[in-house]
């Protein structure tokens, strides 16, 4: 196992966190116990279903901290955290997960804090505190299928242009959010995401500001379903996006040239440091050589 940091993935000496890492997560110094028995999670996940209006094909706990911020419990309501075991499908789906979310500060990303942690049977779950709640509320998120008056089940039926019209329309300053989105679409491609439908996009209301959320459920699925293509078609295509690509939908965005030619370099700046992460990773060897060749080719689709 890697002896990284389980927050930020750079080395640690003889401790699974860095003290910041630790407080930035968990606010508290040294890591909390989990008072989740392993054997159970399945039971408990499915249990969810209903509390939760989170959805996706991972098993998905709701847990919350106790008050003296010792032990992370199972929660049906105030939960401050989403925790995702292994699943049995996929696998290496939160060691994946975490690192693509890492990867995603380096590009400009609003990333919430997460992690991994380590249960007694020696795997490791991923963790993510919830953005859309604070000590006293819960803040108004809507997803791109709500925006879009879809049914979840159709949350694959969109485009990207779609989204583009969806935060022209809903987003309080729609400039802004519009060069945000299109640095998440590209970030999607970059890391061979081919699950990043409509229910994964959002608009944030904060101070009465709406706007992008923070990223979440970000993977490269193309670890464990190869030649898996984008969930959105960008500019009527689902694979093989090459810069005329980007640049068109840049065009139709209303990103300026100079907007978008920033947003693309800073996916440049980002490959070794990226590469570094991967190598970092807790990602068995064969999938991070793999990771790390799909970022090397495919960042040059953002080339002008």
């Amino acid at each position: 196992m890697s002896d990284a940091c389980r927050v930020c993935l750079a080395p640690v000496d003889g401790t699974a966190y860095h003290r910041a890492c630790s407080l930035e997560l968990f606010d508290a110094p040294t890591p909390p116990t989990i008072e989740v028995e392993v054997a159970k999670l399945h039971t408990l996940a499915l249990a969810m279903v209903g509390h939760t209006s989170i959805s996706g094909v991972q098993k998905k706990i709701s847990l919350r901290l106790d008050s003296d911020r010792h032990t992370l419990q199972v929660a049906t309501s105030g939960a401050r955290y989403i925790f995702k075991p292994q699943a049995q499908t996929f696998p290496h789906l939160p060691e994946n997960e975490h690192l693509t979310m890492r990867m995603a500060k380096l590009v400009g990303l609003e990333v919430p804090p997460c992690g991994l942690v380590q249960l007694a049977d020696g795997s490791l779950a991923y963790l993510v505190r919830r953005f859309d709640r604070t000590a006293t509320a819960k803040l108004a998120l809507e997803d791109f299928c709500q925006l879009a008056e879809k049914s979840p089940k159709d949350k694959y039926e969109g485009s990207a242009e779609l989204c583009f019209k969806l935060v022209a329309r809903f987003a309080s300053e729609p400039g802004i959010e519009k060069a945000k989105l299109l640095r998440l679409l590209m970030f999607t491609w970059w890391t061979g995401n081919g699950d990043m439908h409509l229910k994964n996009l959002s608009l944030l209301t904060r101070d009465g500001v709406h706007a992008l959320s923070p990223v979440y459920d970000l993977l490269c699925t193309r670890l464990v379903i190869p030649g898996d293509q984008l969930a959105l078609s960008v500019v009527g295509k689902k694979d093989r996006l090459g810069p005329a690509a980007w640049r068109a939908l840049a065009e139709y965005a209303g990103v300026p040239p100079k907007a978008f030619a920033r947003i693309a370099a800073a996916f440049t700046a980002a490959l070794e440091p990226a590469a570094g992460l991967v190598g970092q990773s807790f990602l068995p060897a064969e999938m991070r050589e793999e990771y790390v060749a799909l970022l090397r080719e495919r960042v040059k689709s953002f080339a002008s």
